[in-house]
């Protein structure tokens, strides 16, 4: 690792539909960090910080050598004293639902009768997203609803900002597993939850989807959450229904407009039924019952 503190050089990639999983591990052994950005049309936009002497050349033979397939790609420079704290984790405070959200570079929470949730969020999907905000919206209604888990999967957890949430809202009288294929997400997701004084009822793991037996081990869950992407949606729909407890729900997300009808017949057809849609702009979230 670099020193993260001084000016980088930015590598940042076109957006493209889905980054192969070969493709996306490379880049994460080349670059420090690598963020990853979502565009209005739900694609990919990868983002790499590496030292000032990264040598481009010598990464495209790599690529060609190893018959890697990624997008077309831009440089910049980043001068900054510290570009990691600067360009990665700054988000302004937000309410939404029954919380309010805000980055650690807060000095302190900002004024609000909200439940509090502070996040360090370098390389997750952003905290202050219209997804994130849809399941927070969809977390408060669950509770107001007087829905009590005692069994919550997060599956993608990204910076751990819904298993938080959970938590919180329902006083830490539950069991929580955050799922992540990223292991710097399975850090900072662990972080927070330090941060936020809810580590002993939340456990992050490494996972590649439903793979770690921890999550079997502990299933059936009350409820399932899952802030992700269509095509992963998809892929596992089947395992969220098995591992769901009868009666449980399920919150999906990370969808826009016109995915929205393929992914609610696709859940329906696992056996789902819908319990209600949300959106904001183009973005949209459903909470769903076995």
């Amino acid at each position: 690792m670099h020193n993260l503190g001084k000016s980088c050089k930015l590598i940042r990639f076109s957006s493209i539909d889905e980054l192969g999983e070969i493709e996306s591990e490379y880049l994460e052994e080349v670059f420090d960090v690598v963020a990853i950005n979502y565009t209005d049309d739900g694609n990919e936009e990868y983002v790499g910080y590496a030292p000032l002497d990264f040598d481009t050349k010598e990464f495209l033979n790599n690529v060609s050598q190893r018959g890697l397939n990624l997008p077309s790609f831009k440089e910049e420079i980043l001068e900054s004293k510290n570009w990691l704290k600067e360009n990665v984790i700054k988000f302004p405070p937000f309410e939404i639902g029954d919380f309010m959200i805000y980055g650690i570079h807060e000095a302190s929470c900002p004024k609000t009768n909200k439940i509090p949730v502070q996040v360090y969020a370098a390389t997750a999907f952003g905290s202050e997203h219209q997804t994130t905000k849809m399941c927070l919206t969809a977390i408060t209604e669950m509770h107001k609803e007087n829905i009590n888990p005692q069994r919550i999967l997060d599956m993608g957890t990204g910076s751990g900002i819904l298993s938080i949430a959970a938590a919180k809202i329902w006083n830490k009288a539950v069991n929580i597993i955050a799922a992540d294929i990223d292991e710097e997400a399975v850090d900072v997701t662990n972080n927070n939850a330090i941060t936020n004084g809810i580590e002993t009822c939340m456990h992050a793991i490494l996972s590649n989807g439903y793979e770690n037996k921890l999550i079997t081990e502990n299933a059936p869950y009350d409820i399932i959450l899952a802030n992700i992407l269509a095509n992963p949606l998809k892929e596992m729909s089947k395992y969220a229904y098995q591992n769901l407890k009868q009666g449980g729900c399920y919150l999906i997300s990370g969808f826009i407009d016109n995915q929205e009808k393929d992914i609610i017949e696709h859940h329906k057809k696992e056996g789902f039924k819908v319990v209600k849609t949300y959106e904001i702009e183009n973005w949209r979230a459903a909470l769903l019952k076995k």
